[in-house]
């Protein structure tokens, strides 16, 4: 237990963090739950990190690497000066007309993917140089 291991009594820390010490009795024996910002309150007391609280939990390996989310392509180009740009001038259209670009935008995007397709598709199906050699 993390108050034991301080060395400071349930009278020390509730009043430190302002609560009774029946509350914190409440906490440690799990009948009531404890808030964010009062583990954050009780962890500062106690001068530890608030993960100390959740040591030998599954899921909570100190050694795990934590990698960054993937940011979405969309919210980079959405951030970019280009994309600031183009979003500044539809928001000029009238709302019809600017209707009308994105369906015109979304029937450009099909027909890029129906020729990129196409296109993969035409190379799968061609012989690699080595079979043109060999004649297979």
């Amino acid at each position: 237990m993390v108050r034991v291991q301080s060395d400071a009594s349930q009278a020390q820390l509730a009043r430190s963090v302002g609560i009774s010490f029946q509350q914190l009795q409440k906490y440690e024996n799990g009948r009531n739950r404890v808030s964010a910002s009062m583990l954050y309150e009780i962890a500062t007391s106690l001068g530890v990190p608030v993960s100390r609280f959740f040591e030998g939990l599954p899921g909570n390996e100190t050694t795990r690497v934590v990698l960054p989310l993937p940011v979405d392509q969309r919210i980079e180009f959405i951030a970019s000066a280009e994309g600031r740009r183009l979003i500044e001038g539809l928001m000029q259209l009238p709302p019809r007309v600017r209707a009308r670009v994105a369906a015109v935008i979304a029937a450009l995007g099909e027909e890029l993917a129906t020729l990129d397709a196409e296109t993969n598709t035409k190379a799968s199906d061609e012989p690699t140089s080595a079979a043109r050699q060999t004649g297979c």
